[in-house]
């Protein structure tokens, strides 16, 4: 099934997700805010926010669409998904790195690597994970950032398995390419080191660790696919949770564990309508839903 509208980076954040927004679209160019939403009054029974206060920030980074959800405390980001930005000079890679590294943790020193001149891995000061990387854009297909997923503890080694069920999921998808772990390596030989495949026109990158790693995925970092109909969530929903976990409010964990929202765009525009007690319906009619139900969603709204 054809996407129509592209993936949005759910990033979730306990009250930032303004500040980080407007400290993202500074760092990088080509970037803004595109719209926010507040919480109603329903906000504050469910999440304990206060009516006004800030819900979700859109914004674009780049080529890549991401939403700012303030969520509250329950979940934090780590490595096991990064953000691969490639930069073609020197000059930009180090500048980059100063901006996302300053109050954050170095995870990889900025240094020249095997498969790179100048590359770093680091957490900014939100916690959100970044690796940076002098090379060409036409590597990664005219896309600067790249969502990079990495299959650690029970996952690792499921790098290869993941790629060929979400590529089989999306419509106009592909693998670009994986390269393996050969003998004497410190990964298991044949797990994924590298690999760049292609959901519906965006790309990804994947890898394997079996090495200790103290995290795993979890719902701080989230895929959004925005649909058109209910044909559409019932498809997207139906195929991601296949062995997976049913969440609230059009959440779901795939059977990787890594987590999606399947919602419809209408939704979207109903949250922004200036009308609070048409908002107020709508919000208290999805609040009950697991997998989301367009037809009801658009019947709460109207009263």
């Amino acid at each position: 099934m054809a996407m129509k509208h592209p993936f949005i980076n759910c990033l979730w954040f306990d009250d930032q997700a303004e500040e980080a927004a407007r400290f993202y679209t500074t760092v990088f160019p080509n970037s803004g805010i595109d719209d926010i939403t507040r919480y109603g009054a329903a906000g504050y029974e469910i999440h304990k926010r206060p009516e006004g206060s800030v819900m979700t920030v859109e914004f674009h980074v780049s080529n890549l669409k991401f939403m700012g959800l303030n969520g509250g405390p329950l979940f934090k980001f780590n490595p096991s998904i990064s953000y691969f930005v490639v930069c073609e000079t020197a000059a930009e890679t180090d500048t980059l790195w100063q901006k996302l590294s300053e109050g954050g943790k170095v995870l990889m020193e900025l240094d020249k690597y095997d498969w790179s001149e100048k590359f770093g891995w680091v957490q900014d000061r939100y916690g959100l994970s970044w690796q940076v990387s002098l090379g060409k854009l036409s590597d990664t297909n005219g896309q600067q950032i790249t969502p990079s997923i990495m299959y650690v503890q029970e996952q690792a080694g499921r790098a290869e398995e993941a790629i060929r069920f979400y590529t089989s999921i999306f419509e106009g998808s592909a693998i670009r390419g994986i390269r393996k772990n050969g003998p004497g390596e410190n990964e298991p030989e044949g797990s994924v080191k590298h690999a760049q495949f292609n959901l519906a026109g965006q790309e990804f990158m994947a890898m394997d660790s079996a090495l200790q790693h103290p995290f795993t995925f979890n719902e701080a970092i989230s895929f959004v696919i925005h649909c058109d109909t209910q044909a559409e969530i019932d498809y997207y929903w139906n195929k991601l949770t296949e062995d997976g976990q049913e969440s609230s409010c059009g959440w779901l964990k795939d059977k990787f564990g890594v987590s999606w929202q399947v919602e419809p765009i209408q939704l979207v525009e109903m949250l922004k309508s200036p009308d609070k007690e048409k908002t107020e319906r709508v919000t208290n009619a999805y609040l009950r839903m697991k997998k989301f139900d367009l037809p009801k969603l658009e019947a709460a709204f109207e009263g």
